[in-house]
Order: C-alpha cells, then structure tokens, then sequence
C-alpha cells in the first residue's frame, strides 16, 4: 500500500468525501450525520437530506472530519470533533459521558472496501487526535465495537473496532455494553 495522507474534509474536497461515502451515503443514507442529529430529524433528513445537512456542516467549518489518500484516491473518513457537536451521543444509554472530562469524540469511520484491515483506521485516529489536539483538545474518545467473534461485517463497525482504537493508543475507560467500549487517549 501506498503512503497514507490525511487532510480535513474542508469544502474543496466534498467531491472526494462523497466518492468514499458512496451512491448510498455511507450506511444507508447517513452522510455521517446520526450523532449530529437528534432522531427524529436524522430519519426526516436520510438519503438526500443529510448529504445536504452534512455538506451544510462542512461548508460552515471547521471541519468535521479527516479523509484519507491513498494515490490520489480518497479511501477513508473519520468523524472528529468536540463531544457537544454530537448531540445524539447524550440519548444514547450506553455512551453516555463517562465523566466532566471535555472531550473530542470519534463518532464514525468509513474505509473504502479494499483498504480496509491494511492500517487506513490506525493512520485516520492518529491524525484525528493531532487534529484534536491542535484544536485546543486534551482528551479524543470513542466507541467502537468489540465484537467478541470472527466475521463480524464491517459494515456494522461504522464507530471503528476497539482492536484499532488500541493500536492507535487508546485505552478502555467505560463498557456499559458487552460488545461497545469507550476508549480515550490523551493527546
């Protein structure tokens, strides 16, 4: 594989952030807007309503992710910014704060098909928590799965896997759910 490059989805780059996303906006029509929303507004928006809304986010800065290169090719997004711009994150049981601590959150992740399980995740959080840290940030959080099984689809670790979360130097904090970590790494 290439060198990975990293740069902030700004509003140059939507056309590479809707190539990775997909026809169908990542899973199912998201657009990576479900922490962003609260639900009822994410299920009015889906499809072509969060793309809208997300490109409305991006256009507005700062940016709200990082895409990943491989060649010139985008394959790979990560969602990255402070825990409050994620409002859904506060209706959710199992990823409720853990503490006072201000946090960055990772809410999503999305590698392109054949880059996946080749060190695309890992270079994306490792930027994210640079990206975090120089925006004044002291703690980047997220929730990935642990899916206690071989096989679990990759579609359904959109939030990342928690072995990806160690790699990079994230360590466990909370586990509210069997199969869903909060890790945190200081940065």
């Amino acid at each position: 594989m290439s060198t990975i490059e990293i740069a902030p989805l700004t509003p140059d780059r939507w056309s590479d952030f809707e190539a990775v996303m997909g026809p169908r906006g990542g899973a199912g029509g998201c657009w990576c807007m479900l922490w962003r929303l609260r639900k009822r507004d994410f299920d009015a928006l889906k499809g072509d309503g969060n793309r809208d809304a997300m490109r409305s986010v991006v256009e507005a800065g700062p940016p709200p992710g990082l895409l990943a290169y491989d060649g010139g090719s985008c394959v790979g997004w990560i969602s990255v910014a402070p825990r409050a711009d994620f409002p859904r994150l506060e209706t959710s049981r199992v990823m409720q704060p853990v503490d006072d601590t201000p946090v960055w959150s990772v809410s999503c992740f999305l590698i392109a098909k054949g880059h996946r399980r080749r060190g695309v995740g890992v270079a994306l959080l490792e930027a994210a928590c640079a990206f975090a840290k120089a925006h004044g940030a002291t703690v980047v959080e997220g929730y990935p799965v642990a899916p206690g099984k071989d096989g679990y689809p990759d579609t359904y670790a959109w939030t990342g896997y928690d072995s990806v979360f160690r790699r990079a130097g994230f360590a466990e904090v909370a586990r509210r759910s069997a199969t869903r970590p909060i890790m945190r790494r200081s940065v």
